[in-house]
């Protein structure tokens, strides 16, 4: 399989290494607006992502992945591009742990040491970053976040765009709704209504966000 990185950053640099642990997975190249046309180094192409189009057209057995780790902005990437879903490809880094009755959506990434357990459901252009945990029956949106060595125990929904931060804990059958962030280190133990920010422990409301075109 043959990838492509849309964001050349910081997050693209994690998903690079774990492109070069999986057997039969290629990094042909990067689209990033930061390029005004199409160049080469070190035999992979640099371009803007309007070439995306023309890329479908040329090469054979492409594969995309978002590699931004802002939501909305992951969002606002897919809808420009307009591609079909079937050239997102999902990277499952090989010390990740995930059940075989889970369901992981297209364009996601499951970063190293990551837990997925029985019956989860994970949406599309999600990232499940390193050392995390999504319990069994859990049930996440798409454009979903979770950070290095968060928790979310059985049961949890979480809707689309949601951040949860690196550390944090929500415990069994809490939701937490659209767009909302969960800080760094926090407990959720109660459900979180969309477009919030909740922090501490356990964790409050700090504020509502308003969230353009979401």
């Amino acid at each position: 399989m043959k990838i492509v990185l849309i964001g050349e950053g910081g997050h693209s640099k994690v998903i690079k290494d774990m492109i070069d642990t999986v057997v039969g997975c290629e990094l042909i190249g990067y689209l990033d607006d930061k390029y005004e046309k199409p160049i080469i180094k070190n035999q992979l192409f640099f371009a803007p992502l309007s070439t995306a189009s023309h890329l479908l057209e040329q090469v054979m057995d492409i594969q995309f992945i978002v590699a931004i780790g802002d939501n909305l902005t992951r969002k606002n990437v897919v809808e420009e591009l307009g591609i079909p879903d079937s050239y997102y490809g999902t990277l499952l880094h090989p010390s990740s742990i995930i059940s075989p009755s889970a369901e992981i959506g297209l364009g996601t990434v499951v970063m190293p040491a990551a837990v997925i357990n029985a019956d989860a459901k994970v949406g599309c252009h999600s990232i499940i970053n390193s050392g995390s945990v999504v319990e069994h029956d859990n049930q996440l949106g798409d454009f979903v976040h979770i950070s290095p060595h968060a928790t979310l125990t059985g049961s949890v929904k979480v809707a689309e765009g949601v951040h949860i931060g690196a550390g944090a804990t929500v415990i069994p059958n809490v939701a937490i709704g659209k767009w909302s962030v969960i800080g760094a280190g926090a407990t959720v133990i109660n459900d979180i209504q969309s477009h919030s920010v909740a922090v501490g422990t356990p964790a409050i409301l700090k504020n509502k966000m308003s969230i353009e075109g979401v």
